[in-house]
């Protein structure tokens, strides 16, 4: 792979697992976006769904699964080693023990929703793209929109049932949280023209070397 054709990809799959990290570490502060509660990661996370579309789109099918696992693995490995450093004593002069325990440890319940949504719903949005992609093929924008739309629909479902069942009313957290991450899909739409065009001046740009 040539550099200057692999960095933007590489790029955009760096990104992609960072977003989930970050979301995973924010994913403990409940925020109000007006009447609707919501995870403060949650914004985040939903622009994930649209990356995730823009990696299937330049690696296909295949290549945007590998991704889905690996991110799934890097969450996994944060998980655990958030779970091993909250267990370290700590120093006697270290007094941010409860507060660091607060934001990075999750009780097994999320982290079980949390991942199995992930994963679900993520392989859901590939193949929806990807199927779109073959048998519809034209308008970028609407094969983003609809896989987003049932796997955002997925993930919401799933992460709400496993993580308060008897706990809260499912039916309500579950419509929050779709509302806000369809308003991130339709908002980050443009980000997959602006992706493809720097990607076709990039490799217009190889071409002319070439020639030359």
């Amino acid at each position: 792979m040539k550099v200057g054709k692999g960095l933007p990809i590489i790029l955009l799959v760096g990104l992609y697992i960072a977003c989930e990290l970050v979301a995973n570490v924010t994913a403990s502060k409940a925020v109000a976006v007006g009447s609707i509660v919501v995870p403060a990661a949650v914004f985040i996370y939903a622009l994930t769904f649209t990356m995730i579309d823009l990696i299937n789109e330049r690696m296909g099918k295949k290549g945007a699964r590998q991704v889905v696992y690996t991110a799934f693995a890097a969450n996994l490995l944060l998980a655990g080693y958030c779970q091993f450093a909250i267990s370290l004593p700590p120093a006697p002069f270290y007094e941010g023990q409860d507060a660091f325990a607060g934001v990075l440890g999750s009780t097994p319940r999320i982290v079980v929703a949390s991942l199995t949504a992930y994963i679900v719903a993520s392989l859901i949005d590939i193949e929806v793209f990807a199927w779109w992609r073959q048998k519809v093929g034209r308008y970028r924008w609407a094969r983003v929109l609809a896989s987003n739309t049932i796997s955002t629909l997925v993930d919401s479902i799933i992460f709400i049932s496993i993580a308060f069942w008897g706990i809260f009313p499912l039916i309500p957290l579950i419509q929050g949280q779709y509302i806000i991450k369809m308003s991130v899909t339709v908002t980050s739409i443009p980000l997959i023209y602006l992706v493809r065009g720097k990607a076709l001046k990039i490799e217009s740009a190889e071409l002319a070397e070439r020639q030359y």
